[in-house]
């Protein structure tokens, strides 16, 4: 799709509050018990962890901060070396759509790093337990392909429209979803913790919320992490829309794993078997189970095993494409549990459907063409070079049908703070070249890469002390590498 163009703000239009809120004060945050009843795993979990919950309100639109308000809701663990305390951690998972408030429960795994900071996990506006928006969808994402013609890319043309049309409810708030407002939020949440700065650890949509604080805030950052870094350029309805070379990397790694050397000899039979049922479902649906598997889902059901490469997660990226074989076989299969989890979500909008709730957020931070010819035309161009991944991340999406426009510009990153950035070189959802892209915009930054790594999320996920090390020495020294630095 079209992308907007990104916009130099001047210096008063990226103050965060408006006067009238800075003078009117913040109210501190009204701390409560986490669990909400027998039915919230989650509460009962935080509340186990020591952990305090509660709220603070913040307007709607910031234009108008004495107008409507939500509640943003927050946790918090308490740093467990309270005289050698530096202050607080605000850590956000990405998505966009991510609920936050249970990152607080990643300081049992950091016990150095827990001794010095009080850990905050923030529920972003509109999400999770911070007035969610309704969209009313089937589907726990909007990512389709857009399969081998113009028929089928009309068919997810009209799904989209049908699941944009499912957010129309809620269109008066619509607009208010951005990151700049989240932003917003988070520095009025370190001001009710009586906070004069913040540090932070983002991951992957995380890390553009954190370039955009601080852009905003840059006077009231600590220290900040980003792990899998998000193109500041690209971010927005054409998320992915670069991803699709970086996807089929990782395919073929995973293609010439031990893991999926049950499915071919080498790495070319295995790649030859997943291509003979992406071919298969393009002439009729595959039957897995209770599902039905076309061309559309096929290419996204191979992403959602590509996010991690683990020897646990190749295994069962292994099974689902056992699965999927003999099903375009036309052999009766039942789904093994990490496919049938995968399905569940895709097709019934079973589980957290961070997609439906972060699909706001990406229509709220740029304008996307309304016009569908563009994005077919962008397929067809790259459908040679992008023949199973390239349908799928350049395909149109429900911002292109958005019942309401943004009502600010993207913001430009341009800021010297120090920052350690982190990510893998094979990383398939935010590929190495946008961690670069991040990097250049972020000028006081250090790059530390993980070499040989196909998977999306570094820091302690993949069990790599060089990295670890980094983001340790970082949040409890302040120290970032002289240099960008490579790790094995």
């Amino acid at each position: 799709m079209a992308v907007a163009a990104a916009v130099v703000l001047t210096v008063g239009a990226v103050v965060g509050a408006p006067p009238a809120l800075a003078e009117s004060g913040v109210a501190g945050v009204v701390w409560h018990g986490c669990s909400t009843g027998p039915d919230d795993p989650l509460g009962a979990a935080l509340d186990e962890a020591g952990a305090q919950c509660g709220r603070v309100r913040v307007p709607v639109d910031y234009r108008q901060p004495r107008g409507r308000s939500i509640d943003i809701a927050l946790a918090r663990v308490r740093a467990t070396d309270p005289a050698r305390r530096r202050g607080v951690l605000v850590v956000n998972p990405g998505g966009p759509g991510v609920p936050g408030m249970e990152q607080v429960l990643l300081a049992g795994a950091v016990p150095e790093v827990a001794a010095r900071y009080d850990f905050v996990g923030v529920d972003p506006r509109f999400v999770g337990r911070s007035a969610p928006l309704r969209c009313d969808w089937d589907t726990d994402t909007f990512l389709r392909s857009a399969g081998p013609d113009r028929r089928a890319f009309t068919e997810s043309a009209d799904l989209a429209r049908r699941l944009a049309a499912g957010c129309a409810a809620d269109r008066d708030r619509l607009p208010f979803a951005s990151t700049r407002n989240t932003a917003r939020d988070l520095d009025l949440v370190r001001r009710a913790l009586g906070e004069e700065r913040i540090s932070y650890l983002g991951v992957s949509y995380g890390t553009y919320l954190g370039a955009v604080y601080l852009q905003m805030f840059g006077a009231h950052a600590d220290r900040f992490v980003l792990d899998s870094a998000v193109d500041p350029a690209v971010h927005g309805p054409n998320l992915l829309r670069r991803s699709a070379p970086a996807m089929a990397a990782a395919l073929r790694h995973w293609a010439g794993s031990a893991a999926a050397r049950e499915l071919g000899a080498d790495a070319d039979a295995v790649l030859a078997t997943v291509n003979r049922i992406n071919q298969t479902a393009t002439r009729g649906p595959l039957r897995v189970g209770q599902y039905s598997v076309d061309e559309h889902v096929l290419p996204y059901l191979l992403l959602a095993g590509l996010y991690d490469d683990s020897p646990e997660a190749q295994a069962d990226l292994t099974a689902t494409v056992r699965a999927l074989d003999a099903a375009a076989r036309g052999i009766a299969v039942t789904p093994p549990p990490a496919l049938e989890h995968t399905l569940a979500g895709v097709l019934t909008g079973a589980g957290p459907a961070t997609d439906r709730a972060g699909t706001p957020i990406l229509c709220a931070d740029r304008a996307a063409s309304r016009d569908p010819a563009t994005y077919f035309r962008d397929i067809q161009a790259h459908r040679a070079a992008e023949p199973l991944f390239g349908p799928l991340t350049r395909n149109i999406t429900p911002c292109a049908f958005w019942p309401v426009r943004p009502v600010e510009p993207p913001t430009t990153i341009d800021t010297g703070a120090p920052v350690l950035v982190v990510g893998a070189d094979g990383d398939p959802v935010t590929p190495h070249a946008g961690q670069l892209a991040l990097h250049r915009a972020l000028p006081g930054s250090r790059l530390v890469t993980l070499r040989g790594a196909f998977r999306h999320g570094v820091y302690l996920a993949a069990g790599n002390s060089c990295v670890d090390t980094a983001v340790r020495d970082h949040l409890l020294g302040g120290a970032l590498p002289a240099t960008d630095r490579t790790c094995g």
